[in-house]
């Protein structure tokens, strides 16, 4: 039986940073790597494709960094607030 793949949805997801990361809060995730037991993904800024970073995914999982799909400001803003 094969090995369960951890984060298979990864590819082409979009997340939305708490705080702006080079001016931006849109990703959206265009690569995947497994690097032993962690998995990275590699970000790319919705408006700006030249920002673009590897980060670990787990950190993904982390509502207070990211939040899945885009959100918008007013959002982010009434979610901070509860």
């Amino acid at each position: 039986m094969p090995k369960k793949q951890k984060f298979p949805y990864l590819l082409a997801s979009k997340w939305t940073a708490q705080r702006k990361i080079d001016g931006w809060r849109h990703f959206q995730v265009i690569n995947r790597k497994n690097q032993g037991k962690w998995v990275y993904a590699e970000m790319v800024a919705s408006c700006d494709p030249e920002v673009r970073f590897w980060l670990n995914a787990t950190l993904l999982q982390d509502r207070s960094q990211w939040e899945p799909g885009w959100q918008s400001l007013q959002e982010i803003q009434a979610g901070a607030e509860e």
